[in-house]
């Protein structure tokens, strides 16, 4: 058993038979009366988030997640496949539980949480760095304000860049905003 003052963001827990990832904690305490604990939760199973109170010295179920380092190889409609780069054992991952799937890519080695030997979470690198493939030219004249462009990346995705970014340039994107936020080379 967890006590609810314990929660911190990311911890994932149990409650009646439901399992939840904390996304924001608060504690609050009024006057004389005793503490209350309010966190912003997410079903992982659904991936619906709602906000949940316990008094303080409430409990909640521990659960015992397994985080495995593994390579991605591939993905279609429902699911992406990962290895494991020790056992070479194959695992599938629905796409409903990873938060900007656009930004996997092939080859590369992402954490996932596993609850009896089901993925809960994909953890993503906050920026990832990707080709420019198509964007059109710069004009001469339009340097002296912050003036954008669309450009269209390795991954098919089209983002907001700088006029001086061009074709076969990689730049670096949050995953988070997926926004543009620098030029590499």
């Amino acid at each position: 058993m967890l006590i609810v003052s314990e929660l911190r963001n990311g911890t994932i827990f149990e409650q009646d038979g439901t399992l939840f990832q904390v996304l924001s904690y608060e504690h609050i305490k009024l006057g004389r009366g005793s503490a209350t604990i309010k966190v912003k939760v997410r079903n992982i199973r659904s991936g619906s988030t709602t906000e949940k109170s316990f008094i303080n010295g409430a409990r909640v179920n521990d659960v015992s997640v397994v985080k495995k380092e593994m390579q991605y190889l591939y993905k279609d409609d429902e699911n992406a496949y990962f290895m494991d780069p020790l056992t070479f054992e194959q695992v599938s991952v629905p796409l409903r539980i990873i938060d900007g799937d656009e930004f996997l890519k092939e080859g590369e080695k992402y954490i996932i949480s596993f609850y009896q030997n089901e993925a809960l979470t994909l953890n993503l690198n906050p920026k990832v760095e990707l080709k420019v493939t198509d964007t059109a030219p710069a004009a001469k004249g339009n340097s002296s304000a912050n003036v954008f462009k669309d450009a269209t990346l390795e991954n098919g995705m089209t983002v907001k860049v700088p006029m001086f970014i061009n074709i076969g340039d990689t730049v670096r994107v949050d995953t988070r905003t997926k926004a543009y936020t620098e030029r590499v080379s």
